[in-house]
């Protein structure tokens, strides 16, 4: 019977998004632009092999040594969208 009632109150917020997507359509399409370069993921979860690569180096060399990896770090994270 509990799981009864957690579908009312989900139930509930569904007649108000419509109303809300209704009244937003205008913003919708003025946020399209927007998210086509809004990043799809979290910046610490974008380019894993570049970013293990680029931290590796950097503890081991240090960072004047790994410009080369910071860099193709920097290009990937570009490519996913983030402003670097």
């Amino acid at each position: 019977m509990g799981s009864a009632e957690v579908p009312l109150p989900v139930a509930v917020p569904s007649p108000e998004i419509p109303a809300m997507s209704g009244g937003s359509a205008t913003v919708t399409a003025a946020a399209a632009p927007a998210t086509e370069s809004k990043p799809k993921k979290k910046i610490c979860c974008a380019c894993p092999d570049t970013k293990r690569l680029r931290d590796e180096c950097v503890v081991e060399h240090g960072e004047p040594a790994c410009t080369k990896w910071i860099e193709a770090h920097k290009r990937c994270l570009r490519a996913e969208g983030f402003n670097v």
